[in-house]
């Protein structure tokens, strides 16, 4: 089991993810969780910074879907800006969601990769699929609900772990 929480590559943040090894890996599209990935969890939209990030990843040819465990009216409020598919209410890790992601990219499994901050939700439930899964630093997990907090002490029992036996490390 905890096995399948353990990433495919761990950054520090969206910014230092290869993209083009990334595409050389035939990696076509994107699934993206909202918060603490892409931006803080209060934060109500992108930065510059992603924005420009956003583009270059499509200007690429990436196909990119937002998969959310929060509200409608949250992803929706982020992502409507920015012309980002979304799926909102996910219930992450979930198979649904990103079987639902991908056949929306109109792709294969093995063509996708999903991004996120959370091991039980985003690596869990990419990894369950046989999807590339990347892990990034939480933005602000300061901001972050009280289920998000249980998972976090979860989480650093299964990093520490998986260190210990040299299964995981941060990229630099």
């Amino acid at each position: 089991m905890l096995t399948k929480l353990i990433p495919r590559l761990s950054v520090r943040s969206i910014y230092e993810i290869d993209l083009q090894a990334l595409r050389q890996a035939g990696v076509r599209g994107i699934i993206t969780d909202l918060d603490n990935t892409l931006v803080g969890a209060k934060h109500p939209s992108a930065t510059p910074e992603l924005s420009n990030w956003l583009r270059k990843v499509t200007a690429m040819g990436f196909q990119v879907v937002i998969v959310s465990n929060n509200n409608e009216l949250r992803v929706s409020r982020f992502s409507d800006p920015l012309s980002i598919p979304y799926i909102s209410a996910a219930r992450k890790p979930g198979n649904a969601p990103f079987r639902r992601a991908i056949r929306m990219m109109g792709l294969n499994p093995e063509q996708v990769c999903v991004i996120g901050d959370q091991m039980l939700t985003d690596v869990l439930g990419g990894n369950r699929l046989g999807l590339h899964t990347i892990l990034v630093v939480p933005i602000s997990p300061k901001d972050e609900g009280f289920f998000t907090r249980i998972n976090r002490r979860i989480e650093r029992v299964a990093m520490a772990w998986m260190r210990r036996r040299g299964l995981m490390k941060w990229e630099d």
